[in-house]
């Protein structure tokens, strides 16, 4: 039995980068362990059930929603045994999930307001996950979630600048224009080293505009390039 999974490969580290960064920015339990699993198949849910939206192969992704769903319920059981005021992270999931939801009745996956909704639904599972551990929502909390939503747009900037919009002038320069002043934006609010989490897409998304990169090849680099930052906001996490 072949198992399904997603094509986008680039949303694994969007799924979790900031999940991790809450665990270790907060305070890591034992309920993270199954709390992951609970969360990776929570989004590998979506992928039958946004096929069942489009009423493709309508057994075959049923079974799979069954699948993924209930794999999902047993492993989500025992953090919500420990700390029960993490289905409100759910509740506030809702309405970006119904705009993926939207957006993919509609055959219009790649909508830039699609991505968005779904950058900030793998951004509240990092709220989720850090106040699993810390029982709050602190200013570091936050923190994370903001810096993960500024780097996670910024990819899609750039993913879309290379490959559906690369022909398109005038989004080059918003994405060059987001990028530049990313970086401005974080240095003049005093988070200097946070800077080195950005300088390397400010990089990419100038000095690689153009290029004829594999699909491949891009995936590689933006699995890089998330590492970068992933590090980047562990050190900031860890020493300051």
């Amino acid at each position: 039995m072949k198992i399904l999974l997603p094509k986008q490969h680039g949303a694994w580290a969007m799924l979790l980068i900031p999940f991790l960064l809450g665990m270790l920015g907060g305070e890591a339990t034992i309920f993270h362990l199954p709390f992951l699993f609970g969360w990776l198949f929570l989004y590998l849910a979506t992928v039958p059930i946004f096929m069942l939206l489009k009423k493709k192969k309508i057994a075959l992704h049923k079974k799979w929603s069954i699948i993924y769903i209930s794999l999902a319920l047993v492993f989500l059981v025992f953090p919500l045994y420990e700390e029960w005021r993490l289905l409100f992270f759910s509740f506030a999931m809702i309405p970006f999930f119904l705009i993926n939801v939207y957006f993919t009745k509609r055959k219009k996956e790649r909508a830039f307001l699609n991505d968005v909704s779904a950058i900030i639904i793998f951004g509240i599972g990092g709220l989720a996950s850090y106040f699993l551990g810390s029982g709050t929502l602190d200013g570091t909390a936050w923190l994370i979630f903001i810096y993960s939503f500024f780097f996670f747009l910024g990819s899609t900037f750039y993913v879309k600048s290379m490959i559906r919009e690369k022909k398109n002038q005038t989004f080059k320069w918003y994405s060059w224009g987001y990028h530049i002043g990313l970086v401005v934006m974080v240095f003049v609010f005093g988070h200097m080293w946070l800077t080195l989490a950005y300088v390397p897409s400010l990089i990419r998304a100038i000095g690689l505009y153009g290029k004829p990169l594999p699909i491949m090849k891009l995936g590689i680099l933006e699995i890089g390039n998330s590492f970068i930052f992933f590090m980047t906001m562990i050190m900031y996490l860890t020493v300051f």
